[in-house]
């Protein structure tokens, strides 16, 4: 494997799709501060070919890649699908570290987060930037397809996002499977303040409904799906009552254990987590291209937390719908 010029190699992807590059989401900017990603690095391995990929910029020819290969790193590892680009087994390691979320223990999330590409497949040489706790990987493939995975090797914050673009412009579905001891819950926290206006940055913010991702073992564990330009789909089979402040009931479609997404070409998923997940924040602007870290928090936002462990009566049921497009 040679190492080429990373803009060179991007050029020659965007030939094939234009692709928004931008290191940091939109809304993840306090995302992992120094202290949560130190000493955190990737590494690739498990790659057909042999060897690893470090730091630096790489690209991975294609018969090199094989069927899944591991990016692993200090703080968080996971596999990906070299066909797809969609992630399996994503672990948390436990390492230590001050800002450590899992009490010290190996934490599994996601068993896997999958995007459908409608019969289209990534098929060309995978480019690769590692740069300290920072990767990003790209591949293209057929009619237009590119697939973009950007992570940060730190224990908590704005930590991972993909992001799918097509020639057709069509949405992706991504479907998105927590770990069996991993569940999504409609935070009672935000319940109990919902309609409130609270401070934020210069300004003020009324305090939404909000599904975390919580499990039963780790009390500071707590995350959340992050979209842009994208719309979750309501589960008619997932039927959840949640009581608010008022006392009435709201209806809230959504399962404990999937989500099913439809992206935007050039939308994103990301994954946050920590206190950045439970902060009172404006969700991200849309933006398909040329996308800047703009809504930048700085420690500026009501944090609303989590109860631990979570009330039965907040977690969302049954865990899984009936998956049929």
């Amino acid at each position: 494997m040679t190492a080429i010029p990373f803009k060179a190699l991007f050029l020659a992807s965007a030939a094939v799709a234009t692709v928004a590059f931008f290191l940091a989401p939109a809304d993840q900017a306090v995302a992992a501060s120094s202290d949560a990603c130190a000493g955190g690095g990737f590494t690739i391995t498990q790659l057909a070919g042999g060897g690893t990929v470090g730091d630096g910029e790489t690209t991975i020819p294609a018969a090199d890649l094989g069927t899944v290969f591991l990016v692993d790193g200090k703080y968080i590892e996971f596999l990906v699908v070299a066909s797809t680009f969609g992630i399996r087994d994503y672990v948390f390691t436990g390492a230590a570290n001050p800002k450590d979320i899992t009490g010290g223990r190996r934490t599994p999330v996601w068993a896997e987060k999958t995007p459908d590409h409608r019969g289209l497949v990534l098929t060309g040489d995978a480019i690769v930037e590692i740069d300290g706790d920072a990767i990003t990987i790209i591949r293209s493939g057929t009619g237009g397809l590119t697939m973009k995975i950007q992570a940060k090797d730190c224990a908590q914050g704005g930590i991972f996002q993909m992001e799918p673009e097509r020639g057709d412009h069509r949405t992706t579905l991504f479907t998105h499977i927590l770990t069996p001891n991993t569940f999504y819950f409609d935070n009672p926290n935000f319940r109990a303040r919902q309609g409130d206006t609270v401070p934020f940055k210069d300004t003020t913010i009324v305090v939404p409904a909000r599904v975390n991702i919580a499990n039963d073992f780790s009390r500071k564990f707590v995350a959340r799906d992050s979209a842009q330009v994208a719309e979750r789909r309501d589960e008619p089979n997932c039927n959840n009552q949640i009581r608010t402040r008022t006392g009435a009931f709201a209806t809230v479609l959504h399962c404990g254990g999937v989500t099913r997404w439809d992206v935007a070409s050039g939308g994103r998923m990301g994954f946050v987590t920590g206190e950045d997940s439970v902060e009172v924040a404006p969700p991200p602007t849309d933006c398909i291209q040329n996308c800047q870290a703009q809504n930048r928090v700085r420690g500026q936002a009501v944090v609303l937390g989590h109860p631990f462990p979570v009330p039965a009566a907040s977690r969302l049921r049954p865990r899984s719908p009936f998956l049929t497009n």
